[in-house]
């Protein structure tokens, strides 16, 4: 195994489900998904693992409530930020 920041897979899992909430509020396309995601990940403490062992752990803190709260509380504050200035014509 390489080293793998688990916090990337699980913004990228969260991420459109909390656009859905948006609905057509914020533009959601690849562009202004990617600056959410990195400007999510930005606000979040990276979850690096280099085994199998480290990835399951860190999954099962992922079923912790807290962890799943802050994820998408800091994925809402980057659509904020996002859709108040996109990087392009929505």
């Amino acid at each position: 195994m390489e080293l793998y920041n688990y916090m990337e897979e699980v913004v990228y899992r969260y991420v459109d489900e909390v656009l859905k909430k948006f609905d057509n509020e914020v533009c959601k396309c690849e562009k202004c998904r990617l600056d959410i995601i990195a400007l999510a990940l930005n606000n979040l403490p990276p979850r690096y693992t280099v085994t199998e062992k480290g990835k399951l752990f860190t999954k099962v803190k992922e079923m912790e409530s807290q962890y799943g709260v802050d994820i998408i509380r800091e994925i809402t504050k980057a659509i904020e930020v996002v859709s108040k200035k996109p990087r392009h014509d929505c």
